[in-house]
């Protein structure tokens, strides 16, 4: 899942805080320096340049996982349910019955899927020392498996389903044979509580550390890439601007606009894996 998350995406992005116009967005006269065909070259140039850069990324890294993307018309996680009603912490409590049946094919459909080549491109960006650390929207666990080692995943994982009273958690892969098993909501084994997800639901606060973490990132990039998001969903929506503010650079690859274009050192808007490979191939 993801800031808009997908249909199996339960919370970060159907479960975010809110939309809107990020905090710290301006207008910009100027266009982005590049978003024709150099511009994989320039992002490569900007990489190798910089000391502290960070990427921020949202659902459309995952859409080319199979994973539509939260606003996607007809498939998206929202397409045709009310998230107030189905996505809340509130709703949670009041009937987790309902709300796994809701969530329980979405979590097995995001169970099996892989990381795409755009994923790989950002772990292998770490793996050599052009990035420091990533934060995501996502709560699909794909960065991770493509082999991410700073990960902040800010909205929560799926990988684990937790009690609220004792604080266990439980696996993904023992939370799904629970559900296969057609008694109702997963359980906590100790306290016969049904599991919440480990993601954040309309409602629910961030997490501390995890917050903390994006920020004091954001904070200190010199550069910030921001991969498929619309940089709309907040608090997250805010970070581009934090480095921004700090002087840093921002380069953003994600089909349609967002807030910060015209702030944009480079502005790429085609296919996230092509263009993400483009850059890896400049670098080579």
């Amino acid at each position: 899942m993801s800031e808009e998350a997908g249909p199996g995406a339960v919370a970060a992005t159907g479960v975010a805080a809110g939309t809107g116009a990020p905090a710290g967005a301006r207008a910009s006269g100027r266009a982005p320096d590049a978003s024709n065909e150099d511009g994989p070259y320039r992002l490569a140039e900007l990489l190798r340049k910089s000391e502290r850069a960070v990427v921020l990324t949202g659902a459309g890294v995952s859409v080319p996982s199979g994973i539509p993307d939260f606003r996607s018309p007809g498939v998206g996680l929202w397409a045709n349910v009310d998230p107030m009603e189905v996505a809340t912490i509130d709703a949670f409590r009041r009937d987790p019955d309902r709300f796994w049946r809701f969530y329980g094919d979405r979590f097995a459909s995001l169970h099996d899927r892989e990381p795409n080549p755009a994923h790989e491109v950002i772990a292998e960006l770490e793996r050599r020392g052009l990035v420091r650390g990533v934060i995501t929207q996502n709560v699909d666990r794909l960065h991770r498996r493509a082999g991410t080692q700073r990960l902040v995943e800010i909205h929560g994982s799926i990988e684990w389903s937790v009690c609220l009273r004792c604080g266990g958690r439980v696996g993904l892969e023992r939370v799904l044979e629970l559900l296969g098993q057609g008694k109702g909501p997963p359980e906590c084994d100790a306290c016969l509580e049904p599991l919440k997800p480990d993601v954040v639901l309309f409602g629910e606060l961030l997490r501390r550390e995890a917050t903390e973490e994006a920020f004091s990132l954001a904070s200190s990039a010199d550069l910030m890439l921001c991969v498929g998001s619309s940089l709309e969903v907040f608090p997250v929506a805010s970070l581009p601007g934090v480095t921004r503010d700090a002087n840093g650079r921002l380069a953003i690859v994600t089909q349609g606009s967002t807030p910060y274009d015209g702030d944009a050192a480079v502005r790429l808007s085609g296919d996230v894996v092509s263009e993400l490979e483009a850059v890896m191939s400049a670098l080579d």
